[in-house]
């Protein structure tokens, strides 16, 4: 067991580990100014490093905002070059983590205005601006947002109307409990589900919770100040603005809170935001599903609890401090630790966060400077944006069946996009990928060429690039003995280490991140 947190200690592994859960990628140069910094300190700088380019502003540097062919096309270009193409990766890799929790997918805004693109981008910029600030704050942002609000209908939502039967729409009311802060059943601090004097589970709301709520997300509307089609969808852009006219004036009490008759709708929204942020639940909900998404699938109740009193009180009185609560997630001795005996630990890499890493460890560069990288939900089974629903494109307690069954459910939740058809479609993109037979996208491996012939250096050199040092000597050899083997074709060096890569990323040492 390795546990490092003091910079004299960390080893080449121990960096290459940390980044690849703070971030996407772990170069020799990230690796080493780790190494000289400490974790703390290089996370520091890294979470207090200002946004590079937004995606709004990109799409407009390269003329989309004339674009009025539809589809988001667009949108695809701007997210690989966020990603793979801008060196803020801390936060690109926090801001694509909520995206998988506060989800809007392009799938469920295809009644926007062209050029659509920019609902993508207004949507993933306000989840980068919002990335280490604070949860209270992220939470009415993206409740106002025009993506949001078109994706889960609070947008035009409006008032009873007795006459024709309307009734306000109660899809945003159910999700924002569900999905986006206190979730089904009461937890304890720890995430561990409250359970009543029978062992059962206790529900957080009811249906009649959902019918009230539902009244407060109503008379909200697009913003149009400043718009112009095509070159200004500002709409995407501007919060959702309020007419009380459109407003259910009704009472409203849910979970306990009373929100009078009458009560200006402005402030009704406050009033439960506030009420669902100061919600026990808020805090181990969230906090358990962002280390599943950069650490582990399976936290321990003592590392959910440790990083929810971070979310309850960043040590200075704040609530919701993202910034210290990503920074308790990265810097816990539970993500800072590594036991390969330990079986739970870790988390299957997801597909889209495997091609990412390649393109940025390999400085992976766009020809004729042209992000026009596709939606790749095809084949590699994910793609942002693209969740078929806002329970993501996995679900968070999806868990292996076991003939065993544990005390605890062993959750793997991106196994829930994982099969026969899945894993043979990852495999071919990633072998065209490597070999740089993709068109839009060419790696560079020329600080790798020298041990082109030296395979066993070479399957070494991979292992702590790719795989924090946790490749099996068994998968090493074999994966060397590969690369020996292979013809050098007319690539020559080249060849060979587009083989070595390969092999490494489809390994099941690397698809199992510990």
């Amino acid at each position: 067991m390795n546990f490092s947190l003091t910079r004299q200690s960390i080893t080449a592994e121990d960096a290459a580990r940390f980044l690849q859960q703070a971030q996407f990628s772990s170069t020799p140069a990230e690796i080493d100014r780790v190494q000289k910094m400490g974790f703390e300190p290089w996370l520091n700088g890294q979470i207090n490093r200002p946004p590079e380019q937004s995606g709004w502003d990109w799409l407009v540097a390269q003329g989309f905002n004339q674009d009025t062919s539809g589809g988001f096309k667009a949108a695809n270009s701007m997210i690989w070059f966020q990603l793979i193409g801008q060196d803020d990766q801390v936060r690109k890799r926090v801001a694509l983590a909520l995206s998988e929790f506060f989800v809007v997918s392009a799938k469920g805004l295809g009644g926007v205005p062209k050029p659509k693109s920019f609902a993508v981008a207004a949507w993933w910029d306000l989840l980068n601006e919002q990335a280490f600030g604070n949860f209270r704050t992220l939470l009415e942002r993206v409740t106002l947002s025009f993506p949001m609000g078109k994706y889960l209908s609070t947008l035009n939502n409006q008032r009873a109307n007795p006459k024709t039967g309307r009734a306000p729409d109660e899809n945003y009311a159910r999700e924002v409990m569900q999905l986006f802060t206190i979730g089904l059943v009461q937890l304890n601090l720890d995430g561990t589900p409250r359970l009543d004097a029978s062992g059962n589970t206790v529900d957080t709301y009811s249906q009649d919770d959902i019918t009230n709520l539902s009244r407060v997300f109503t008379g909200w509307h697009a913003d149009l100040a400043g718009e112009q089609l095509p070159e200004n969808p500002a709409r995407f852009k501007n919060p959702m603005q309020f007419a009380p006219r459109r407003h259910s004036p009704e009472d409203v009490q849910f979970l306990g809170l009373h929100i009078p008759a009458g009560t200006d709708g402005e402030l009704a929204l406050e009033m439960a935001l506030d009420h669902l942020f100061e919600h026990p639940n808020t805090g181990p909900f969230f906090c358990r599903q962002m280390i599943q998404r950069l650490v582990t699938s399976n936290p321990s109740p003592a590392y959910v609890k440790r990083v929810a009193q971070k979310f309850n009180n960043n040590g200075q009185g704040v609530r919701g401090d993202l910034a210290a609560v990503f920074k308790a997630i990265l810097l816990d001795r539970e993500a800072r630790q590594y036991d390969p005996h330990n079986p739970t630990h870790g988390k299957i890499r997801e597909p889209m966060v495997c091609f990412v890493q390649w393109a940025k460890t390999f400085n992976a560069q766009p020809e004729n400077g042209a992000w026009n990288i596709p939606n790749l939900d095809r084949p590699l089974g994910q793609s942002p944006f693209t969740a078929a629903s806002v329970f993501n494109f996995f679900r968070p307690d999806y868990a292996l069946k076991s003939a065993s069954q544990p005390v605890r459910p062993f959750y793997a939740p991106e196994m829930e996009i994982t099969n026969e058809s899945t894993t043979a479609s990852y495999a071919n993109f990633m072998q065209a990928v490597a070999s740089g037979r993709m068109k839009q996208l060419k790696p560079d491996y020329s600080g790798l060429l020298a041990l082109a012939n030296q395979p066993g250096a070479l399957v070494e050199q991979l292992n702590t690039l790719l795989c924090a040092g946790q490749l099996s000597a068994e998968s090493a050899e074999v994966i060397a003995g590969a690369v020996k083997d292979s013809e050098s074709g007319p690539k020559g060096p080249a060849a060979k280490v587009a083989t070595a890569v390969f092999l490494v990323m489809i390994s099941p040492d690397y698809r199992v991140q510990r």
